[in-house]
């Protein structure tokens, strides 16, 4: 779908609200339950995230922007595909471990190497302490094996999710470029829009540098959106 607001749908219902249905909630718009792309019933399992995902859509003008509604195409995705790609699932978050941001660290200037060691080592800590995920960190972008053991404990982490939170840790790990920040945003250990200003420390000092460009601001400002949804999804889980 183009951002092209002619080329959106147009708004067809005046009023969405949350209902409760057996085995948890869902959206209805004018008294009619939602359906997910592939047809299933849109069953939730909060009311909280069930009148979050009614405000997405009641928020919408005359066209539907359903790019921006998050909630809803996660709720989609955790829906419709996650229960048949868990494994898979747990295997991308493995490989962020593999590559995680967060263990890749600057030769220098030296302040920037204090900022990174300041906002990352205690996330590798903690992780390694609750997880018993020990991540080996690097100087520079190539990265170094990490353990087995901690790739397989990732895994073995995600996979005890439920569908709900293992798609937000998916679309987390994403947006950080970091499992390990992913993993503390769903465990509690910090806020999703906290976690995205920790993953673009190197972008953030590079800005302070040499400035910043409205193309750039748009994006940082379009993700921060993104991280504040993955706030709002996660309080709707609790």
């Amino acid at each position: 779908m183009t951002d092209a607001p002619t080329e959106r749908p147009k708004r067809f219902y005046k009023q969405a609200e949350a209902e409760q249905i057996p085995g948890g909630w869902t959206v209805a718009l004018d008294g009619r339950s939602i359906k997910t792309p592939a047809r299933e019933a849109f069953s939730l399992p909060t009311e909280k995230l069930a009148k979050a995902i009614a405000a997405e859509w009641n928020g919408q003008g005359e066209r539907i922007d359903l790019a921006r509604m998050h909630l809803t195409r996660l709720a989609n995705v955790a829906i419709d595909r996650t229960p048949e790609m868990r494994e898979e699932m747990a295997d991308e978050v493995a490989r962020y471990c593999e590559t995680d941001l967060i263990c890749h660290l600057a030769e220098g200037p030296q302040e920037l190497v204090a900022r990174q060691d300041e906002y990352w080592a205690p996330v590798r800590e903690w992780a390694g302490r609750a997880l018993d995920i020990f991540l080996v960190p690097v100087e520079g972008v190539v990265a170094s094996p990490q353990p087995d053991a901690s790739l397989e404990a990732a895994r073995h982490h995600v996979l005890g999710m439920d569908d709900f939170r293992l798609t937000g840790t998916v679309y987390a790990c994403g947006l950080f470029g970091s499992a390990l920040l992913a993993l503390a945003v769903m465990e509690s250990q910090m806020t999703a829009s906290e976690a995205f200003e920790r993953s673009r420390i190197d972008e953030a000092w590079q800005n302070e540098q040499w400035g910043e460009d409205d193309e750039a601001k748009i994006a940082t400002e379009a993700r921060r959106k993104e991280a504040r949804a993955l706030d709002a999804w996660i309080r709707a889980l609790r």
